[in-house]
């Protein structure tokens, strides 16, 4: 079988580090680059972060490291520093971390832009992170999204339910403007793994407890990370952002399941979409269109209900 073949964009914070392990240890798929984008953290430790969990299994110098955007197209930068810590990764202490020398000086959109081109038809493109280098890459480029495979998106909601405002997801909230451009201008096949999806399809403490204990140096790793976003999930605060209970919530890694697997997905809703810019408690806000007023013809596939035992299989296989 032919090798699937991914370009993942990240705000490397915990979940997307527990994403992209989930994509290294994939079975016939070739991880293309990893681009940079302001998000969980700046820049700079976006792309610390992920070099360090390149490092971790063993692919630093096999997968390119971009950076890019460092703010959002309009207004200030946010960060989710009370979850992932300062840092993105837990804050935990790293003294062999790679250095950023080791990032390739080409821009991120540049290679966004340049991968997709040498491999037209081919590639999914996996973003768990605010849309900006998305948005700038179509804008320069507006063909683009014709020549990808599909886009697989963690971000947005479905229910009004915020996480970041009283009606808005991190991801989309951080940048609502590329959010908008990139729904409404990435023609292509869209997956959108939500956060109120995410909450619904959670998995036991007791599963990661059991992830966590395997035997490896992976494991060790996404468990010194992982600690203080533990303590973070287990709060009043987030129980209350969350939805239906306790549970362990890996955010990203069911954007990139979707993207790994293609019977992941067991049912979806398929609408079209967009995200509010204007209003003074909804700005951020996904939109979906269950009745037409848009009159948009392209629609994107809303994760509603996915395999989790198969997920469960990819989560342990992550860290082995």
């Amino acid at each position: 079988m032919m090798s699937k073949k991914l370009l993942v964009d990240v705000d490397c914070g915990v979940d997307d580090a527990q994403a992209i392990m989930l994509a290294l240890a994939a079975p016939r798929v070739k991880v293309l680059g990893v681009t940079c984008v302001h998000g969980n953290t700046a820049v700079e430790h976006v792309c610390r972060n992920a070099l360090r969990v390149l490092q971790a299994c063993n692919k630093l110098k096999e997968i390119p490291v971009f950076k890019g955007a460092s703010k959002p197209l309009v207004g200030s930068r946010i960060n989710a520093g009370h979850f992932h810590g300062q840092d993105g990764l837990g804050d935990a202490p790293d003294p062999n971390a790679p250095g950023l020398d080791l990032l390739q000086k080409e821009n991120a959109v540049s290679a966004m832009i340049r991968i997709i081109n040498e491999n037209p038809g081919e590639v999914s493109l996996v973003a768990t992170a605010p849309l900006t280098n998305l948005a700038l890459a179509v804008r320069m480029e507006p063909s683009l999204p014709s020549k990808l495979r599909g886009l697989y998106i963690m971000g947005g909601n479905t229910e009004s339910r915020g996480n970041t405002s009283v009606c808005g997801e991190f991801n989309f909230t951080a940048d609502p403007e590329a959010a908008y451009i990139v729904l409404n201008e990435y023609q292509c096949p869209t997956y959108l793994a939500c956060w109120e999806f995410t909450c619904h399809n959670k998995l036991s403490w007791e599963f990661c407890d059991t992830w966590l204990a395997q035997d490896s140096h992976k494991a060790r790793f996404m468990s010194q990370i992982f600690q203080h976003s533990i303590e973070a999930a287990k709060t009043e605060r987030f129980q209350k952002e969350c939805v239906a209970g306790a549970g362990f919530i890996s955010c990203d890694s069911y954007a990139m399941a979707a993207a790994l697997d293609d019977s992941f997905i067991i049912e979806s809703d398929c609408y079209p979409v967009s995200v509010e810019l204007t209003g003074t408690h909804t700005r951020g806000m996904m939109v979906v269109d269950t009745v037409g007023f848009l009159k948009k013809t392209h629609k994107a596939f809303i994760m509603k209900k996915v395999d989790l035992e198969r997920f469960k299989q990819m989560m342990m296989a992550a860290l082995k």
